[in-house]
């Protein structure tokens, strides 16, 4: 059997059979040198018809027939040459391919590169489309269509339902991008975010003391510092006196979120005081540990703060991060994004309105998403195993719950739902 050279292995042990770009460029330079079909194949180690189709299909025809670098068009090729009808169904007046025979027009050529491009492209159509039933597929973006309408991701979709569907977070992507089911990317909020661009200000030395701050942070140890409490503001529009104060776990991405029912820097002692009541006074103190948290004005009297997080003597329990650093404490800042999907500033209900029991809906459904950050486990689940009862007496007092998927709702429309079921305004 004859052998390709430098293959090393003969025709039917090779695992790639289509023609490779060398295999043409050999096509191309035997044509050239006026080569046989069969003296091309055997220095290929291929079959005949293999390289007659190769050169039929893939041979292009010069003006006036048709455009540079398009396939000849089989009509009416052989009505301008006899020629084009047998091998090597090519012709060219070209000096360096005299060979192919007359010089009169049309042009008719093979080339390498172009025959390697339209072989591509070719096996690039073939592939296109979703290789399943139609009935399956309309399955399968119907609830795709259902979990992006509640604020679920692509990824959580993906890992939540992957026995379900059996799709990757890429694939619900392309899918949605090729608007499959109606879907556009304008159902993807993090992918067509639109907000105007901060300036960057100068920045400006921190008000507290030196004892708290980032730095001092930084010199407790990476365990300890893995193990804080990260703590920050959420801003309803510029005509609301409230706020929430949310206060983030780093290791299980749990979050709470308490209403403020000012700006002012006595509202946030008063709060962490309520959930040090949630979990048995002074034992508040081990739980929480070491807290960041940013220089706005909500926390600026620093001593209220630390007592009521339980701060000894001698002991330094708050610390702040560096002016306009909002990455020193970044987890607790991108959680603000899920918080986001239920209370957007400016559309949402006023944060004059919030109740605690609108703060608990938030917190249950924020702590009900699954992260890939937790091994899909959501955050409702984690500090049951950093502090044990506490963590079932934290979630009680403020009302939050674990719930399912399928009862997971992260849209805008959610909190005013449930308000109109309690007959409160909705806005």
């Amino acid at each position: 059997m004859a052998r390709r050279r430098g293959s090393g292995r003969p025709p039917s042990e090779r695992s790639y059979s289509r023609l490779t770009r060398h295999e043409r460029n050999t096509i191309e330079r035997m044509l050239d040198r006026g080569a046989s079909c069969r003296e091309i194949a055997r220095e290929l180690g291929r079959a005949p018809s293999t390289v007659a189709g190769e050169v039929a299909r893939h041979r292009f025809v010069t003006a006036p027939r048709a455009r540079h670098g398009e396939p000849a068009p089989e009509e009416g090729l052989a009505e301008a040459c006899e020629r084009l009808g047998s091998w090597p169904r090519c012709r060219d007046g070209r000096g360096r391919r005299r060979a192919y025979g007359c010089p009169g027009r049309p042009h008719v050529f093979y080339n390498a590169r172009m025959a390697q491009r339209a072989a591509d492209a070719g096996a690039s159509e073939s592939r296109r489309g979703i290789d399943e039933t139609e009935e399956s597929v309309a399955m399968k973006l119907s609830v795709i269509r259902s979990d992006l309408a509640r604020g679920l991701s692509p990824e959580q979709i993906s890992a939540l339902r992957g026995e379900e569907l059996g799709v990757s977070r890429s694939t619900v992507y392309r899918w949605v991008d090729a608007g499959y089911g109606e879907m556009t990317n304008m159902e993807l909020r993090r992918k067509v975010g639109y907000r105007p661009r901060k300036r960057k200000r100068p920045g400006r030395p921190a008000r507290h003391d030196p004892r708290r701050s980032h730095d001092a942070f930084l010199a407790l140890g990476e365990e300890r510092c893995a193990a804080a409490w990260e703590t920050g503001t959420v801003m309803g529009c510029d005509e609301d006196s409230a706020c929430l104060l949310t206060l983030f776990h780093r290791p299980g991405r749990f979050q709470l979120a308490l209403p403020l029912a000012s700006c002012g820097c006595g509202e946030v002692p008063r709060a962490i005081g309520l959930v040090r009541e949630a979990v048995g006074g002074v034992g508040m103190a081990l739980p929480l540990g070491s807290v960041p948290a940013d220089n706005g004005a909500v926390f600026a009297d620093d001593g209220a703060i630390a007592r009521a997080l339980g701060e000894m003597p001698g002991q330094t329990a708050l610390y702040y991060c560096e002016p306009r650093r909002s990455d020193q404490k970044g987890g607790c800042e991108k959680n603000h994004v899920e918080i986001r999907k239920l209370l957007p500033r400016g559309r949402g209900i006023r944060f004059d309105l919030l109740t605690p029991a609108d703060c608990a809906l938030v917190m249950s459904r924020v702590s009900s998403e699954s992260r890939g950050s937790l091994a899909w486990m959501t955050p409702a689940e984690a500090p049951g195993a950093a502090f044990g009862d506490a963590a079932v007496d934290l979630m009680d007092a403020f009302g939050i719950e674990e719930l399912g998927m399928r009862q997971l709702d992260l849209t805008l429309g959610c909190v005013e739902c449930a308000r109109a079921e309690r007959g409160e305004a909705p806005r």
